[in-house]
């Protein structure tokens, strides 16, 4: 009989996904569906339906809890029979809360998510000994998640115990992750409490994964994490290391940071990653809000200046005659407590100075348990959305302006799939969008352009 680390292989079990949230989650459900199909399972669509569902939640806002039980409620009505197994951040904070919706039967919290396969598969009754001990008791809890202290929530697992993963679904990029958890603690963050202690894989198994991604065809990796430049927090390796390490990596010719503090993305990185490197002109920097009164009271490690010379020392190490712009996406959250309006404009003002290619913008959402949720000067709906759309219109026109300044510079696109309208798409090394008329052997290739 073949087994899969001692369980029966199946055939015919039909699974499927869905997944909310951050690319983190992406990365680590296409973990999921790969190991699954090895267990001998069908990975389908969860519109055609299944045996078994898995959903990767999320609840970094109360709006992502409300999409996550909305999901699995959708799921079980598809299919009433079929297990419905939950993870992800809003498994951890609420699993109580998760595993009283109809139709599910396991909840996998933070510490337990590499072994959420092994879990599926005794609950499903493919054990080499039958079925899961328990199975037949009700839900089955694999979430650790302790009692709320007089701070707010216990903070999920420790250093040790990281799940690594990456995505597989793209024919031309794949998301790496390489960090999980956040030592922070900003004063209106959950997921410090949800995906727990700043821990990383060590560098050998991330170019053993690279190495995987690249035997697939694949073109570009985004390295992903919650707080992606602390890695090392768990292994006493550095970021820099890392990046010198799968810069090496033969078949994989572009490499993104999909998100990295300013203060951790230090001038020796900037300056090697500029001295000529797979690691493209685009960076992904959160500064949440543009003035130094918030970004002290939420408790952000850095000020306005320092942000602003961090942008200008990126942009004088990696610009100049001929060369692309650096494309910035900067996060920013709109009506964080205590933003009147007096503070609202300081920070839009500063987003003009520095432009930015790209905002991305996030209503303030407030998360019990938080130190932001019980603090004073808590902004109505009516102005975070107000401010929300003032930030957007600036966004939009400094995007058009960056693409405007990129005109007649040559780079080179990552051409990746056919449009509906028949070209084909893809992005520069700056994270340009750009596209073509379609040609099927232009898939999955890097041509140079003139913008």
């Amino acid at each position: 009989m073949v087994t899969y680390n001692g369980f029966r292989r199946q055939r015919g079990v039909k699974i499927a996904f869905v997944t909310l949230g951050c690319k983190l989650n992406y990365a680590e459900t296409s973990t999921y569906e790969r190991d699954f199909a090895s267990a001998g399972l069908e990975p389908v669509s969860w519109k055609d339906g299944a045996d078994v569902f898995v959903v990767n939640t999320c609840t970094v806002t109360a709006t992502a809890n409300k999409k996550s039980r909305s999901e699995i409620r959708k799921l079980h009505r598809i299919n009433p029979n079929a297990p419905i197994i939950v993870t992800g951040c809003y498994a951890q904070m609420k699993p109580e809360e998760v595993g009283a919706i109809e139709g599910v039967k396991m909840v996998v919290g933070t510490e337990d998510k590499a072994v959420l396969v092994e879990r599926t598969l005794g609950l499903l009754g493919l054990a080499s000994g039958g079925k899961e001990a328990g199975q037949d008791s009700g839900v089955l809890k694999c979430s650790r998640q302790a009692e709320s202290g007089a701070k707010g929530f216990a903070v999920a697992g420790g250093r040790s115990n990281i799940f690594g993963a990456y995505s597989s679904g793209e024919r031309t990029r794949s998301f790496l992750k390489v960090q999980d958890g956040c030592d922070n603690f900003c004063r209106y963050c959950i997921v410090p409490y949800a995906r727990g202690r700043s821990r990383n894989i060590p560098i050998c198994q991330a170019v053993k994964y690279a190495q995987e991604i690249a035997a697939k065809g694949i073109k570009e990796i985004v390295l992903t994490g919650v707080n992606t430049g602390d890695f090392g927090r768990s292994t006493g390796e550095s970021f820099l290391d890392l990046l010198k390490a799968l810069n090496g990596v033969n078949g994989i010719e572009r490499y993104r940071i999909s998100s990295i503090e300013p203060n951790l993305l230090t001038n020796d990185i900037i300056d090697w990653i500029a001295s000529g490197t797979k690691f493209q002109p685009h960076f992904h920097i959160p500064l949440q809000v543009g003035c130094d009164e918030l970004l002290s009271s939420m408790g952000r490690k850095y000020t306005t200046a320092e942000f602003e010379e961090k942008i200008k020392y990126i942009r004088h190490a990696m610009e100049g005659p001929g060369k692309p712009l650096v494309f910035f996406g900067i996060d920013v959250m709109a009506g964080l407590p205590g933003e009147n309006e007096e503070l609202f404009c300081k920070s839009y003002n500063f987003l003009e100075e520095i432009k930015p290619a790209f905002i991305h913008i996030f209503p303030y959402s407030k998360r019990p348990g938080t130190p932001a949720a019980v603090m004073q000067g808590q902004i109505s709906p009516q102005v975070k959305a107000s401010r929300v759309a003032r930030l957007e219109e600036l966004s939009s026109r400094l995007h058009s302006e960056f693409i405007e300044a990129n005109r007649g510079i040559r780079e080179r696109v990552l051409w990746e799939s056919r449009e509906k309208d028949g070209t084909i798409a893809g992005y520069t090394g700056n994270y340009i969008r750009l596209s073509r008329p379609y040609e099927k052997n232009k898939v999955n290739t890097i041509e140079e352009v003139v913008i």
